[in-house]
């Protein structure tokens, strides 16, 4: 017999909001670390650091829910007790995509009006429609928003089109437009106008989607997929070896860009970026370190590995608020 089926938790419920304000939490901490509320007013910092950091949240959200259809068995590897739990997962990934993605649009939006904001040095309030559009046209950081933009809209087009009929797009597509968001504003804020512009742009374009399938995946995992004992046993071992590539890329690409970023092996210790790359850094570490024990506990048949899994998605907010404050230092 298969054993019932959990419900959630209220705790479980609440989870990604715990997650998502230690994003937060952490890109406030560390913006405030490297000086930036010297270069602008306080009510701009928590604005931009906020709508950036939630960025980043609803984005790797957004992989996290395309990545459920390709790590969920295909309906001849199952029970046919798992048929339904497996159809409700798919369903309930593919709404929350369209009011996830959602959110994103209004984050962008709304972050372009504080990244506008910060650049000319003024309130919010004394912001003109002429400076917008400067900034959205003739930066590279504007434009990048532009882009991100555009991309979150055509996911969110592609999520009402598969909520309704998810046999017309297929599961990548939108995938795509997740990750595309996401590594746009990177690679043109943090790496698009470095003098090795194009190992720049490739290196962080490889660490964000790295990134955001380990992060997303997991926390996905852990809050639709976890509570069905039947899904989780086949989704686990593939996540696992999904992950331990994404920590690979991250680890690397990580390594190259920091090498770019500073000038000297001195910048490590005497600049605010350095001492937020090394944080970044110890994380990674912790962060192999839990992968490592709960791929060891999954391989000896400990199936119950979720404790160490929240404990990791908690350790991954903290690094996604770190990669926040770095984006922005660019």
């Amino acid at each position: 017999m298969t054993p019932p089926t959990a419900g959630a938790r209220p705790l479980d419920r609440l989870r990604p909001v715990g997650w998502a304000g230690l994003v937060v939490a952490a890109a406030l901490a560390a913006s405030v670390l490297t000086g930036a509320l010297a270069r602008t007013s306080l009510p701009v910092l928590l604005g931009s650091s906020v709508t950036r950091s939630g960025m980043d949240v609803a984005g790797v959200a957004c992989v996290g829910l395309t990545l459920v259809a390709l790590l969920l068995p295909g309906p001849r590897h199952l029970p046919g007790s798992a048929l339904r739990p497996r159809q409700q997962v798919r369903a309930t990934a593919d709404r929350a995509l369209v009011a996830v993605a959602g959110a994103w649009l209004v984050l962008v939006l709304v972050g372009t009006m504080f990244r506008a904001a910060d650049a000319f040095g003024r309130p919010l309030g004394q912001l003109d429609a002429g400076e917008i559009g400067s900034f959205v046209t003739r930066l590279a950081g504007g434009r990048g928003l532009v882009l991100t933009a555009i991309c979150v809209a055509a996911l969110i087009a592609c999520a009402v089109v598969r909520m309704r009929d998810p046999t017309r797009v297929q599961a990548r597509v939108p995938m795509v437009a997740a990750l595309l968001g996401l590594v746009t504003p990177a690679v043109t804020g943090h790496a698009g106008t470095h003098p090795d512009h194009q190992l720049a742009i490739m290196s962080i374009g490889v660490h964000v989607v790295g990134a955001a399938l380990w992060v997303g995946g997991l926390a996905v995992v852990l809050v639709l997929v976890a509570r069905h004992r039947a899904l989780l046993d086949p989704v686990l071992p593939r996540f696992s070896r999904l992950a331990g590539w994404c920590l690979g890329a991250v680890a690397v690409t990580g390594v190259v860009t920091a090498l770019i970023r500073l000038g000297s092996w001195d910048e490590l210790v005497t600049t605010s970026y350095g001492a937020l790359v090394i944080a970044k850094a110890v994380c990674l570490v912790l962060l192999g370190l839990l992968g490592w024990t709960a791929r060891r506990r999954l391989a000896a048949g400990r199936t119950p590995v979720l404790r160490w899994a929240g404990v990791e998605v908690a350790v991954m907010a903290a690094t996604l608020g770190i990669a926040a404050a770095l984006s922005q230092s660019a």
